[in-house]
Formats: structure tokens, sequence, C-alpha cells
């Protein structure tokens, strides 16, 4: 038997890992499972942005934008190492929507978010800005906006790392298999990673399975049934070589009515999404197909004065988003809000499933699924990770975080001569505070070890294994650390040979 808890959370991706940190700081004893890596589906695929969601204003989600625009600058505080500023260009694509609609549209995006950090919007003559030089000679008007950069994947272990330090258990490999109540406990049945099954007896659950929420709720015997509340729909992107030597991203708008971000990636790439394609089937296997690779190039090539073909592609990621399924008439236009369907029959063990949500919004779906929580349990505290840094967030001056992380990247520079200066800032934006736990006692780069290639070394990976829930190549390679776009197939599978998976 895994033993006696508070609360056990099914899901591994930043709503599960948020929730795990929060209700361990309140003192509950927490245990999450998680059937493969953290973040290994939905929350490593996303966007990579944290932003209050421009376009959601075009469906009247006015709370979820101002929300999410409150988040931004929060978020950015306890994680500025990972979290840094974006101004995006959204140009005047003459025959969609007029510039008057943009305007007001950015108006409420500077005004209903308590913007205190980030500078405002502002109007772009494209003829005469830098940002203009990429885009096509017909685009002469457009304007600039405020969001965030984030390291999806990164949140998610520095969340888990945070629960973890204040007492939470996360078991990776470990498949969440039912659940029964029985009085006001939940009886728990585990698949562990070496095959057993195991017993865990339960005060509360959480089911933050992400695409597989109405799985796990049928799994449960709880009395409450999938009655169709998911609506699964598959996001895809396309990473090309740069497009461009500036830092700013860009918002396309498209015929159909979505937009298409196009952002820096990686220093040299381009990352180009998202699509929004109704999905089915297991979301471990979801991946962009050519339709959407095709649409995703050619609506960015109406922009740009390079044309962008499918053979440019040098990789592509889908995830599947659980949204909540409230009858929108398309996947585009279907709320991106977050619902929280809480069963506690005659107050009974409580089950609360997660639905939809953002990354830009976790910390306050974890508040809020504390707060339903609250009547069936007792906490030590309050509210309290808004302002509380993430495990390598502490840098200095992280109040001002657009000077923090320059000035963290230069002590870094300092403290470890040895490093190359990309790598120095490499580590610093990854890692932020925990670089020295990282590096430990090396002194030199023979003392990080084996080079695998692309500046990843035996060290890091030696790290990111004991301390980070790494098992496989894989997971290094693709959500630890970016590596792999930079590593040559020969550097990837000896790094997949050396970790025996």
């Amino acid at each position: 038997m895994l033993g006696k808890v508070d609360l056990f959370i099914v899901g591994g991706g930043v709503n599960g890992a948020g929730v795990a940190r929060d209700a361990a700081g309140r003192g509950l004893s927490v245990l999450l499972v998680e059937q493969g890596d953290l973040a290994g589906a939905t929350s490593s695929s996303s966007s990579k942005l944290i932003h209050g969601g421009l376009r959601y204003l075009e469906n009247y989600e006015f709370r979820l934008v101002r929300e999410s625009l409150l988040e931004r600058e929060r978020l950015w505080k306890v994680a500025p190492h990972l979290i840094t500023p974006l101004r995006f260009v959204l140009p005047h694509h003459k025959g969609l929507r007029p510039a008057f609609i943009l305007r007001l549209g950015l108006f409420l995006y500077d005004h209903i978010g308590g913007r205190k950090l980030l500078p405002p919007t502002k109007r772009l003559n494209l003829r005469k800005h830098s940002a203009g030089g990429p885009l096509s000679d017909a685009l002469t008007t457009g304007f600039e906006y405020s969001d965030c950069w984030v390291d999806d994947a990164r949140l998610v272990v520095a969340n888990a790392l945070g629960a973890k330090e204040l007492g939470a258990e996360i078991l990776t490999r470990h498949t969440f298999i039912g659940a029964e109540r029985n009085g006001d406990r939940w009886q728990v049945s585990v698949k562990t990673d070496t095959g057993t099954v195991e017993t865990v007896e339960a005060k509360m659950l959480v089911n933050a399975g992400g695409p597989w929420v109405d799985k796990t709720l049928n799994s449960c015997n709880a009395g409450q049934k999938n009655e169709g509340s998911v609506r699964l729909v598959k996001g895809s992107h396309i990473v090309v070589p740069k497009l461009y030597d500036h830092d700013r991203a860009y918002t396309f708008q498209n015929t159909d009515g979505r937009v298409i971000f196009s952002i820096p990636y990686e220093g040299d790439f381009t990352l180009i999404g998202t699509t929004d394609t109704p999905f089915e089937g297991d979301p471990y296997t979801a991946a962009a197909d050519e339709q959407e690779i095709e649409y995703l190039c050619a609506a960015t090539s109406e922009y740009f004065k390079t044309t962008i073909l499918p053979e440019k592609v040098i990789w592509h990621y889908s995830g599947v988003r659980p949204l909540y399924d409230d009858g929108a008439e398309s996947a585009s236009k279907a709320t991106r809000d977050y619902v929280l369907a809480l069963d506690a029959p005659g107050g009974a063990a409580p089950l609360l499933s997660i639905y939809g949500g953002k990354v830009t919004t976790y910390r306050r779906l974890a508040e809020e699924v504390l707060e339903k929580l609250e009547p069936y349990t007792t906490y030590d505290c309050g509210p309290w990770t808004d302002g509380s840094p993430l495990p390598g967030g502490d840098l200095p001056g992280r109040e001002s975080p657009e000077h923090a992380l320059s000035g963290f990247i230069d002590t870094t520079q300092e403290t470890y001569p040895w490093l190359p200066e990309a790598l120095a800032e490499r580590y610093a934006c990854a890692y932020g505070t925990r670089i020295k736990d990282m590096i430990g006692s090396a002194a030199s780069l023979t003392d990080m070890g084996r080079d695998f290639g692309a500046g990843l070394y035996e060290r890091e990976v030696d790290y990111l294994k004991e301390v980070e829930w790494a098992h496989t190549a894989e997971d290094v390679l693709w959500r630890r650390t970016k590596r792999g776009l930079h590593m040559s197939d020969a550097e990837r599978s000896a790094l997949a040979t050396w970790m025996g998976a």
C-alpha cells in the first residue's frame, strides 16, 4: 500500500502540479501520480505563452481575459527565469478586422488586467519600423502590444519540485487504475512503474487528467459519469528555420477568424501555431497532419515576404486541449475558461474534476480548487502562492523582473567564467538560482562530463534524472531542455542509448 493522504491528484500537467504545490503549502499530505512524464502531453505542447488571449475578447470572455492578464505579471515575478516579456506585432490586414476594432481590443487588453510592468500598446508604421522588414509590402500599419513567453514544460517541473519540497510525493510512470468511495475516504488503485498494483487511501481526489479527464472520471465509482463534458481539440505547431532577426513575435489574423502566432524560438528557429481541430482517439498519438502543416504555412506566408513551404518544417508537435464543452458551434469558439466539477454527495469524500484551463491561469485555478475543497478539510494557511517564487525563481531583484534576469545572467557568467556565454545564459534561464545545484562542484567543462551535443553535458542529464524525474532521452531533449532541436539524429540516438531509453 502506498499509504494514506489527504489529497490524491491524477495528472502531472500544469494544473495537477500547481494544485499539488498549493495544497502541500497549506499543510495537506499530497500524492500526485502521472502515467507518463511530467508535462508529457498538453502542458508541453502549448504556444509557450503567458497571455491574456486577445482573441478571447471577441467571444466576450472578459472574465477569463482579465484573470489571465492579472496572472501574467504575477507569474513573471515568481518565475522570472522561465517567463520573459515578449512584444507582439499585430499587422492590420485590409479586408479582415478593421483597424478601429484592433485599437479597441488592444485598449481593453491594456487596461482591464492591471498592467503595471509591461509596456503599453503602440501604433507602428511598418514601412519605417524594423518589424515591418520581413513582412509583405502590402502591410503598412500595425500595433505592438505586450505578453510573455514561458518554458511551459519547465514551469510544470518547477511546480512539481516546489510541491515535493513542501512534502508532496510525485510519482511519474504510475497509472491511475480506479477509485472507489469507502465511507469518507477514497480507495485508489495505482499501477506502479514496476507493474505492481498498489492502493492509496485518500480523503479527497482531484482529477487533473487533462485530455483523459473523462476517462479518469469514469474509472471512479462515484455516481458521477461522463456526460460529454469535455471537448477534445488538437492544436498543432510547426518549427521552421529563423524567419527574421529581431526579437518580436507576430500575431496574424487569418481569413477563418483565427489568429496565428509567429514566435522567435530557441535562437535559431521560428515557432508557428496554432490550429484548432476536433480530435478523437488517444491523446498520446496526436500529431500535426499534412493539412494542418499546409494551413499554418499558407496562413503565415500571406504575411511574410518569404514563402514558407511545408518542406521547410524541421519539427512539429501537437497537444490535445481538454476544453469544456459549452456547445459552441466550432472548436475555435469553444471557451478556453476552466470549469471545476465537484462531486461530493451528502458531504462524502469529494471528487473534483478539472475541465479546460490555460497555462496562464494554472495558479489561480489551483487556488479555486483548494477553495472548493475547503469544506472537506482543514488548512494550515490560506492562499499563499501569489508572490511566492517557484524553485529557481528567487532571483535578486525579482520584484522588478524586467531587470532581474539580465542581472542574474551576468552574475552567472561571473560565477562560472569557464562556461561559454550561450551556455551560461541557457543554464540561468532554465534553472535560475538552482543552477548551483545542477553544476555542483564542477569547475570546468571537463568536469561537466560527456558532451552529447549542442552543449548538453552529462552533469546536466544526471541532474535531470536525479532531481527532475527525467527517465528517457525524450524527457531530456524535448521537455526539460529543447536540445533535441539543435542536435543531429546520431547525437540524439547516442543519448538514448546512454540513458537506456
